[in-house]
C-alpha cells in the first residue's frame, strides 16, 4: 500500500490536481475501480475502518482508491472523479463521499427532476436541488454562484446548470453518501460513521443471496388504485420470480391491512433474514407516512374520524393564532356539524390521546434503531434529505441492525415514477450503485455502500460487465437472450448506445409487442420514447389499451405532453372504459385541460352520446362535458390574459410560472408573442422563455425552437440569449428525460 501526497510529476492520472491532496492506491489491479473521498479530520478519525473498507470492496476484486483533502469547493472533487474516470487500465465506476464533503445545490435545472418545480425566487436553500449529480455525471456543465453564507450550510455550493449542457442524466459513475444523522443520543458523526463501517464490513462477509424480500405501500399513494398496486404486484414476480419458490419469500404490505400498518411493517425490517424492502408512500425530512385515519364504512369509527380531524384544525388554528370562532364557523358550515363536534377540541386528554394515535400511524427516526433488511429502498418524497441534516433514510444503514443501504430522495418525487426498474438486478448479485447508475433522478441517492451486492452465482462476469467502459454490442444482445427480466432490460438501455436507430426501434417495438415480462415492455417503451419515431408512435396507440396498468398510465402522460389529436379517441375510450382504473381516470380527468376541447367534444359525442350499452352513459357523457367545456372557457380566458397588454405585470408572471406544471398547447402562439414583445419587461420575457421549456413534446415544439434559434442569433440582450439558448438545449433533450 502507497500513502503518498499527490504529484503531478508522478502521477497522469490527476493533471491540474492541488498537490495537497492525499491519495492511497488501490492494493489489487482490476478492470474498474472505486473511490473513497474523505476529508483529512474524518480519515484520522476512523483511519482503521475506513482502511478495513477499502480491504472488504478490494477483496471484492474492485480496486479502490482512498483520497482525503480539506475540500473546499464541490469542483475539486469532481476534478479528481474525472480523472480516475478518464484512466484507461482501471477507470472510475463508483464513489461515496463521507465526512465533511461539499454539497452540490443545483438550480436551473427542475427538468432533471421528476417533479420538482418551485420558484427559484424563493431562499435557495429550499429552491434548489441537494444532488450528487454533480459528482457522477460528467457531462453535465454548471455555473458557479456561490457558497451559503449561513453558518449552519457553509457545505452548500450553489451551482446552476449551464445552458449549453445537456438537459437529461446520463450518468458516467455511481456515487453515495455516509453520513449519518446527528441527533440527540447517537453520538458523534465519526462514531456513528466507525459503528457503520464496522458493520458494513462484516455483513458484506455474510454472502447472502437475496431471497427474502417485503413490497409495502402507504396510504393516499398511487398505492390508493388497486389497479395500480395489482400491476406492479404482477411485474415483480416476474422480476424475482425464484422469490416465489419455497424457502425464499416475497412479501406484500398494504397499508389497508391493518390500522396501525407500521407495527407489521418495523417487524418485518426487524427480520434477521431480510434482505430487501422496498416501501413506496408519502414521505418527510423526518417520517414514513403509512397510514392515515382507517379506511372505514361504520358509523362509529367513522365518527371517530371525523372528530380527529375536527380537533386536529382547531388545534393547528391556535397554533398559528388563527380566528377560532371563524375556523369553527367554516367547518360547521362545510360538514354540517353542530357545537357537539367541537366540545373537546382543547381538552387535554383528548390531545395526548390524538398525539398517540398520530404517532402510531407512521415511521419515525425513534423507530428504526434495528433495522435488518440489508438494503432498503424508500419510493417516497423527502426521506433522503442528507443534506438538512437529520433526515430519516439516514436511520437505515446508521441503525444498529444489519441495513447497509438506503436508496431516497432529497426532494420531493413524482408518484407515477417508475420505481422498480431494473430492481431485479439486484438478485443477480450486481452491485446496487448500477442500479443507481440507470435509474436516478436529479434527487436520487445512496446512503451507504454504493458497492454492496447479494451473493449470486454470477455475481462478479455481471458486476465486470457493467463496470467496463468499453464493451460490445454481441455482448448485449447475449445478455438479452438469457430468460431473465430486469437483465434484459438493462441489456436494452445498452444496445441504446451501440446500436443505430432503426434497427434498435424495431427490436424494441418488437419486444413491446411480444415480451411476457412487464419489466422489459416497459422498458422498451421508454427507449423508444427517446426516439419519438414512427415506430413510438404506433406503440403508443398500443400501449393506451395495455393490460399492464403503469404502461397505460404513463401513456396518457405522454399524449398530454405531445397533445396530439390523433390519440384523443383513444383517451375517450379510457374515460369510457377505464373507469375501474384510479390513477388512470385521474389522468384522463387532468388531460380535458390540455387536449383540443373541440377534438374531445367530438369524439366523446361519436363514442358515448347515446350509447346504451354504457352503464349510466347520460351521467358520463354529461358530466365530461362540464368538465371540458369549462375547460375550454379557462383556456379562452388564458389566452386573452396573456395577449392583454393591460394584464398587470405581477399576475402575468404568475401565469407564465404556472405553465411550467399544465401544459396548455393552445395557449403557446400567445407565450411566443410574449417573448418576441421587445417591449415587455425583460423579467416577463424571461418567464415566458423559461414556460416555454417545459413543452419539449408539444405539436408546437418546432415553433418554440425556430423562436430560440431566432432570439440566440439576434441582437437581444445577454440574459435573454441565455435564456432561449438553455430553452433550446432544454426542448432538443426533452425525450430523453423519462418525465
Amino acid at each position: 500500500m502507497k500513502n503518498k501526497v499527490l504529484a503531478l510529476v508522478l502521477s497522469g492520472l490527476f493533471t491540474g490536481i492541488s498537490a495537497a491532496q492525499h491519495y492511497i492506491d488501490p492494493e489489487i489491479s482490476s478492470g474498474s475501480s472505486f473511490a473513497i473521498i474523505v476529508d483529512p479530520d474524518t480519515f484520522e478519525a476512523a483511519k482503521n475502518e475506513i482502511l478495513a473498507y477499502k480491504h472488504s470492496v478490494e477483496s471484492d476484486g474492485l480496486g479502490t482508491y482512498v483520497i482525503y483533502d480539506n475540500w473546499r469547493k464541490p469542483d475539486d472533487i469532481r476534478k479528481v472523479l474525472k480523472n480516475l474516470y478518464e484512466h484507461k487500465q482501471h477507470p472510475l465506476e463508483g464513489a461515496v463521499f463521507m465526512g465533511d464533503i461539499p454539497i452540490p445545490m443545483i438550480r436551473g435545472a427542475q427538468q432533471l427532476t421528476s417533479t420538482f418545480k418551485m420558484p427559484e425566487k424563493v431562499r435557495w436553500e429550499a429552491s434548489s436541488v441537494a444532488s450528487d449529480r454533480f459528482y457522477d455525471d460528467f457531462d453535465l456543465e454548471f455555473e458557479y454562484l456561490k457558497q451559503d453564507e449561513d453558518t449552519t450550510r457553509t457545505r452548500y455550493h450553489y451551482y446552476n446548470l449551464a445552458s449549453g449542457s445537456p438537459h437529461y442524466i446520463s450518468m458516467d459513475i455511481y456515487s453515495a453518501r455516509m453520513l449519518p444523522p446527528v441527533s440527540g443520543d447517537q453520538g458523534s458523526a465519526v462514531e456513528q460513521l466507525k459503528a457503520y463501517l464496522q458493520k458494513l464490513v462484516r455483513i458484506r462477509e455474510e454472502k447472502n443471496p437475496l431471497n427474502d424480500m417485503i413490497v409495502s405501500t402507504g396510504h393516499g399513494y398511487n398505492s390508493d388504485a388497486m389497479s395500480a398496486w395489482g400491476g406492479e404486484v404482477m411485474a415483480l414476480r416476474t422480476s424475482f420470480p425464484e422469490l416465489l419458490l419455497p424457502e425464499n419469500s416475497l412479501k406484500f404490505l398494504n397499508y389497508r391491512n391493518a390500522v396501525f400498518m407500521k407495527e407489521a411493517l418495523l417487524t418485518e425490517l426487524r427480520r434477521d433474514d431480510l434482505d430487501l424492502a422496498f416501501m413506496t408512500g408519502h414521505g418527510t425530512v423526518d417520517a414514513q407516512f403509512i397510514n392515515g385515519y382507517p379506511d372505514v364504512s361504520n358509523p362509529q369509527p367513522s365518527m371517530e374520524n371525523v372528530g380527529r380531524y375536527i380537533r386536529s384544525k382547531m388545534n393547528n388554528a391556535r397554533d398559528s393564532g388563527k380566528d377560532l370562532e371563524a375556523t369553527k364557523q367554516r367547518y360547521q358550515e362545510w360538514l354540517g356539524l353542530n357545537d357537539k363536534w367541537f366540545a373537546d377540541a382543547f381538552e387535554a386528554s383528548r390531545t395526548v390521546e390524538d398525539s398517540v394515535f398520530n404517532a402510531a400511524l407512521d415511521i419515525h427516526s425513534t423507530d428504526l434503531k434495528q433495522v435488518n433488511a440489508r438494503v432498503a429502498y424508500l419510493n417516497s418524497c423527502l426521506t433522503g434529505s442528507f443534506h438538512k441534516g437529520d433526515y430519516l433514510a439516514g436511520y437505515y444503514p446508521f441503525s444498529q441492525g444489519k441495513n447497509v443501504v438506503a436508496i431516497a430522495n432529497t426532494i420531493g418525487v413524482l408518484q407515477d415514477l417508475w420505481g422498480t426498474e431494473l430492481l431485479g438486478i439486484l438478485h443477480r448479485g450486481v452491485r446496487v450503485g448500477h442500479l443507481l447508475k440507470k435509474t436516478a433522478y436529479l434527487e436520487t441517492h445512496i446512503l451507504g455502500d454504493p458497492t454492496f451486492h447479494f451473493a449470486a452465482e454470477e455475481s462478479d462476469k455481471y458486476n465486470t460487465l457493467f463496470g467496463a467502459r468499453k464493451t460490445t454490442e454481441d455482448t448485449w444482445q447475449k445478455l438479452l437472450e438469457i430468460q431473465d427480466a430486469d437483465l434484459q432490460a438493462y441489456a436494452l438501455t445498452e444496445l441504446w448506445n451501440k446500436q443505430e436507430e432503426e434497427k434498435l426501434s424495431e427490436k424494441l417495438s418488437d419486444l413491446f409487442r411480444t415480451s411476457p415480462y412487464e419489466a422489459v415492455r416497459t422498458q422498451a417503451y421508454f427507449l423508444l420514447r427517446r426516439y419519438n419515431n414512427g415506430n413510438f408512435r404506433q406503440v403508443l396507440k398500443l400501449a393506451l389499451r395495455d393490460n399492464h396498468e403503469y404502461i397505460r398510465r404513463k401513456a396518457i402522460y405522454d399524449v398530454i405532453e405531445l397533445g396530439a389529436t390523433e390519440y384523443i379517441g383513444d383517451i375517450i375510450d379510457n374515460y369510457i372504459y377505464g373507469r375501474h382504473l384510479k390513477r388512470i381516470r385521474h389522468k384522463i380527468n387532468w388531460s380535458f385541460q390540455c387536449l383540443d376541447k373541440e377534438v374531445l367534444l367530438k369524439e366523446l359525442h361519436t363514442k358515448l352520446y347515446d350509447n346504451t350499452a354504457v352503464y349510466n352513459g347520460k351521467e358520463l357523457y354529461d358530466s365530461a362535458v362540464t368538465r371540458i367545456t369549462a375547460e375550454k372557457k379557462k383556456t379562452e380566458e388564458l389566452i386573452a390574459l396573456l395577449g392583454n397588454p393591460d394584464t398587470p405585470r405581477k399576475e402575468l408572471n404568475y401565469t407564465l410560472r404556472n405553465l411550467r406544471a399544465y401544459r396548455y398547447h393552445e395557449v403557446i402562439p400567445a407565450v411566443i408573442k410574449i417573448v418576441k414583445n421587445e417591449k415587455m419587461p425583460q423579467e416577463t420575457r424571461l418567464s415566458a422563455l423559461e414556460a416555454l421549456s417545459w413543452y419539449g413534446w408539444s405539436y408546437t415544439r418546432n415553433d418554440i425552437l425556430q423562436l430560440c434559434e431566432t432570439l440566440v442569433k439576434g441582437k437581444e440582450a445577454a440574459e435573454i440569449k441565455k435564456r432561449a439558448q438553455k430553452t433550446l438545449q432544454t426542448i432538443k433533450d426533452a425525450s430523453r428525460r423519462p418525465f
